[in-house]
């Protein structure tokens, strides 16, 4: 393919499209503005019968149309024109525009040389849509392309072609920093995103699926948010232990003025008894100095991080209650502020949840006992704060 002016991530991907191209992500990657140069210069260089479709069309102003038209004139490439409801090049190429939805299906069943389709916002699209277009589409070599920034898991686009790693699909995730020529006004918007409502940029500016729920256990009590470790502050640390395939894991945290920040963690599944301490300390270097509380499950690694490491290590105290208390107590600051490196706690406070009831999808006030490696070490580094406690000596 012709070198031309897009983000090279999308530029390797098109290169090796074959049957199913699968474009998705954030604002700001440039993956319909690039598609639309791909498809034009392609058009350009040989004849094509192109499909550009959506779900919903009620005008050519739905449409693809005004981009095309726009990159024609920007970029410059002859042989093209362009009348209020059609494309078309010297050389024979025609785009077509419709809306899946709209249309009947005889209409789209009965479109025929289309070599090439392009499916715009293509989260919306149905899987009726999907199983009308794809056996339209067959023109040796034909090639289907879809455009989309992802609502749910449960789009059809995304379920079936992406999560599947399908032999016969191209899949390229391209977000804003993927883009070289990503625009100034963005940006601050993104910043903004990123520092006050994380869960938005998740899913604005990476493309991650929606994940706010209202069975999220910690929804709207936490961002993300580049800060300066204070100080003065006071350190609370907590390990819950890492079992087979779950991970070792440990946090930091301190509070100031009734905002709990979390600033360090660690976090790694595999980690040997031996290599424990060391890995601990890399992660969280006051881990081992200032006093830490810890799953009293293995009370064996407990007396090895104090016998042979010298950790100031006691083990939490658990007990009927204590989850529930312990998520009230992490609920009651006024907001949880977490650093943007600490990613695995990012991870668990987006996917920690209430189960659901299986017969009426009711939450019931049950936390799942999973996404909580780091949130558990959170509850036991802080299972005193707030109220006086006898201190022992180990």
């Amino acid at each position: 393919m012709q070198k031309i002016k897009i983000p090279e991530k999308i530029h390797d991907a098109a290169t090796k499209w074959t049957r199913f191209l699968a474009l998705y992500g954030g604002r700001g990657g440039a993956k319909s503005e690039s598609l639309a140069r791909i498809l034009l210069y392609e058009g350009s260089q040989r004849k094509h019968r192109i499909l550009c479709g959506r779900e919903f069309q009620n005008s050519i102003a739905d449409s693809v149309h005004s981009l095309l038209s726009d990159t024609i004139e920007a970029e410059k490439i002859p042989g093209y024109k362009v009348t209020e409801k059609y494309i078309k090049h010297s050389n024979g190429t025609e785009f077509l525009f419709k809306g899946l939805k709209k249309e009947s299906v005889g209409s789209i069943k009965s479109l025929n040389k289309i070599s090439i389709a392009w499916i715009e916002e293509a989260q919306f699209v149905s899987r009726r849509s999907l199983e009308i277009l794809t056996p339209t589409i067959r023109e040796p070599n034909s090639k289907i392309a879809f455009t989309f920034n992802v609502e749910n898991e449960t789009d059809p686009v995304y379920a079936d072609y992406v999560l599947p790693q399908r032999s016969d699909t191209v899949v390229c995730k391209v977000n804003y920093y993927d883009n070289p020529w990503f625009s100034e006004p963005l940006i601050s918007d993104m910043e903004y995103d990123k520092k006050y409502n994380y869960e938005k940029y998740l899913h604005t500016w990476e493309g991650e699926p929606i994940q706010h729920s209202e069975d999220q256990i910690f929804y709207g009590k936490w961002k993300v948010d580049d800060f300066e470790t204070s100080e003065d502050a006071e350190f609370f640390h907590g390990i819950d232990w890492g079992f087979s395939v779950d991970a070792l894991a440990g946090i930091r945290s301190y509070v100031k003025d009734d905002y709990l920040y979390i600033d360090r963690e660690a976090y790694r599944v595999g980690v040997e008894i031996t290599e424990t301490a060391e890995f601990l300390c890399n992660s969280i270097p006051t881990i081992n100095t200032w006093l830490s509380k810890a799953d009293n499950a293995r009370p064996e690694m407990i007396s090895h991080l104090r016998q042979k490491n010298g950790f100031n290590i006691r083990p939490a105290k658990k007990g009927k209650g204590s989850i529930e208390d312990g998520i009230e107590k992490i609920k009651g600051f006024k907001k949880i502020i977490i650093h943007p490196r600490c990613k695995n706690t990012i991870d668990e406070f987006i996917n920690y949840k209430y189960k659901r009831n299986r017969l009426t999808d009711e939450i019931m006030p049950v936390p799942e006992d999973k996404h909580n490696h780091i949130i558990d070490a959170l509850r036991y580094s802080l299972e005193d704060y707030g109220r006086k406690v006898k201190i022992t000596r180990y």
